[in-house]
């Protein structure tokens, strides 16, 4: 694995020139541009803080303000596996011509989404400061280190389900279905407060759970994250690029015969 990443490095000016392409790609031909990376997150706040505020309100202070802080890291990573899974396919033509690391593919899919999300917390810190809430100094630099695991966590995912759609092209799909899904399951429009706690046990099974609740503990509370979700935020996101990665890497050899 170390190798494989040597490799991938020695490609990053590949890496760079297919993240401009994929962002120039998404907007170019779009009135709006960049401004779609602000506005689609801002709906889906409108719609949830409605749904949630208005017609089955919530007992969450501020509750457009708590649900921004986990539906845009949500957006990142349903965008970031869900059209991830079919990078690889996607870009047939690409990877069946030349050599390089194939991981440049998901690597670049991800990091794409992962700019977008960058833009999209420019609505975030608006929402915290204007709405009463505030940053804490204390903990606001917490912030890159909940960032940096969901990368990880996206891009084993990525690694995963990319590889497989190239042998099995329903996957690209599934995930699809298995994003309406998950989000459910991710404390993202509802409190784990309110829960019972063999609930509680049964999603702290998903790793997005332990990364929502940090983004909301450093955003909304202006508190460090429990350390019990640090270590399962890091240990899942590690384990699943780790499983990602040996997947890929078993898988990648029969790529150009099955596209």
């Amino acid at each position: 694995m170390i190798s494989r990443l040597k490799e991938v490095i020695e490609y990053k000016d590949m890496i760079h020139s297919m993240v401009k392409r994929e962002l120039r790609g998404r907007y170019q031909k779009s009135a709006l541009g960049m401004l779609w990376a602000l506005l689609f997150p801002l709906f889906q706040i409108a719609i949830y803080t409605f749904v949630f505020g208005v017609i089955f309100p919530s007992s969450i202070e501020n509750y457009y303000i708590y649900l921004t802080a986990g539906i845009v890291p949500w957006t990142f990573f349903s965008e970031a596996v869900g059209q991830g899974a079919g990078c690889i396919v996607n870009n047939a033509n690409l990877a069946t011509k030349i050599y390089f690391p194939r991981e440049v593919l998901p690597i670049s899919a991800v990091l794409a989404k992962f700019i977008n999300m960058l833009l999209a917390f420019v609505i975030v810190f608006v929402f915290i400061i204007f709405g009463g809430v505030g940053i804490s100094p204390a903990v606001i630099w917490f912030l890159p280190i909940v960032m940096i695991a969901e990368f990880i966590l996206c891009l084993g995912f990525t690694l995963l389900f990319s590889a497989i759609t190239v042998y099995i092209r329903d996957m690209e799909y599934i995930v699809g279905i298995l994003m309406m899904a998950w989000i459910w399951g991710t404390p993202i429009m509802y409190s784990m407060d309110n829960l019972q706690p063999m609930v509680k046990v049964i999603l702290l099974c998903n790793p997005m759970t332990s990364i929502v609740q940090s983004y909301h503990a450093v955003l909304y509370y202006k508190e460090l994250p429990d350390a019990l979700y640090t270590v399962i935020t890091w240990g899942s996101a590690v384990a699943i690029l780790i499983v990602g990665e040996l997947v890929f890497a078993h898988l990648e050899g029969d790529f150009a015969e099955e596209m």
